[in-house]
């Protein structure tokens, strides 16, 4: 019997709908292959949760593998530094990949790197003074993932590989101070491009952009790419590859109730894909129908209005107020002006609330003034909080 091909929550096996951002990252690559330089200035992809920055990022490392990187991937995180979690995979990747730097120089700059940025307030500080350390970057750290990356990348080409390729996922919960090392390390690098075979692509939420230019003016030029939901014929072929691997097929009713009820949003494909599939418990050679649709929608529905709680839970008391405004402005994007009258304050006095709720991922700005929820059906959740 077939098994379920859909993957809700986790890197789907047929990636669907980003041929323009794959031939992006792509381009990137064969500077670096080719030319064995620097493949350009950081490219940033951002998008709130569910949209496939992972897994963008993912189909972009399997193909790089393929072309002859060495790739070293970093999850992000509030706990545990960045700068050392990228030392540490950079290392792993190098050893999986039999080119290690000759020499005690590249344990070393490994260990320094990771005593010395891995804690808070270590020997980085130490070397900058205290004038500087209030307004610049610790340029310690600065020359030495300089140095490492470097090192990496020489090396990797000097063991016949097209160069390194560094992948940086959840890139917005890095700090300030880390993102401008990460800043002024590429742009140091950059100065001797035709020495550093290195590609760097990260993912964010939406608030990514303007935080690395606020860690660094010249992080503005960086290359932002901005992810938004699949178009109908995306969200139809994220449905039918998967299932026609495994020998199943989909009605016609049955894709356009998923697509309808999705949205687009590729989180909710790969669930409502799955739902549909275990009510099928299809065999091969059959069809995925609209009946089977409907029979797994309110378990695909107890799953979405769990995340619904569970953001509503993480929200502030002022925040909640800000979404309960939101809300009941309607579902598309929603103005500031809106928002506030509906809070009964001035505009500028709910600056607070959307900033950390755009950080957590749960609102997105979509133009001047504007904002809108980033999973779907959010606003009707709020509203029925409301008459609850």
């Amino acid at each position: 019997m077939p098994s379920n091909p859909y993957t809700p929550g986790q890197v789907p096996r047929i990636l669907a709908g980003r041929a323009v951002e794959m031939r992006r990252i792509e381009g990137l690559l064969a500077r670096v292959a080719t030319y064995g330089e620097l493949g350009g200035p950081l490219m940033v992809f951002h998008a709130p949760r569910g949209i496939g920055k992972t897994s963008l990022l993912r189909a972009a490392q399997r193909g790089a593998v393929e072309a002859g990187f060495v790739t070293a991937w970093v999850a992000c995180s509030r706990q545990q530094p960045v700068l050392s979690a990228i030392a540490h995979s950079v290392g792993r990747a190098l050893e999986r990949a039999d080119a290690v730097p000759a020499g005690t120089r590249w344990r070393g700059q490994l260990e320094r790197l990771t005593v010395e940025v891995g804690l808070p307030g270590a020997k980085v500080q130490a070397e900058v003074s205290r004038k500087e350390a209030a307004t610049a970057p610790p340029h310690a750290a600065i020359g030495m993932l300089e140095s490492l990356l470097h090192d990496a990348a020489a090396s990797v080409r000097g063991h016949g590989g097209a160069g390194l390729f560094l992948l940086l996922d959840e890139l917005h919960t890095a700090s300030a101070d880390e993102m401008s090392v990460l800043l002024n390390t590429l742009q140091n690098l950059d100065g001797e491009r035709t020495e550093n075979p290195l590609a760097t692509v990260a993912a964010g939420l939406p608030v990514t952009p303007e935080a690395l230019t606020r860690a660094a003016t010249f992080g503005e030029r960086s290359t932002f790419v901005s992810l938004d939901v699949l178009s109908d014929d995306d969200a139809r072929a994220a449905l039918v590859a998967p299932a026609e691997a495994e020998g199943v097929t989909w009605t016609d009713g049955a894709l356009a109730a998923v697509v309808t009820e999705s949205r687009g949003y590729p989180y909710l494909l790969q669930l409502l894909g799955s739902t549909t599939w275990d009510a099928a418990d299809p065999d091969t050679g059959t069809r995925l129908t609209l009946a089977h649709v409907k029979r797994g929608l309110p378990v695909a529905r107890d799953q979405l209005a769990a995340m619904h709680r569970a953001r509503w839970g993480a929200a502030s008391r002022l925040e909640q107020r800000f979404l309960a405004a939101m809300a009941a402005a309607g579902d598309g994007n929603v103005t500031r002006a809106a928002i506030a009258a509906g809070m009964g304050v001035d505009s500028r006095a709910i600056s607070v609330p959307r900033e950390r709720l755009i950080e957590k991922g749960v609102i997105e700005p979509v133009g001047h003034g504007l904002v809108r929820f980033t999973l779907p059906g959010f606003g009707q959740f709020v509203r029925g909080l409301e008459d609850a």
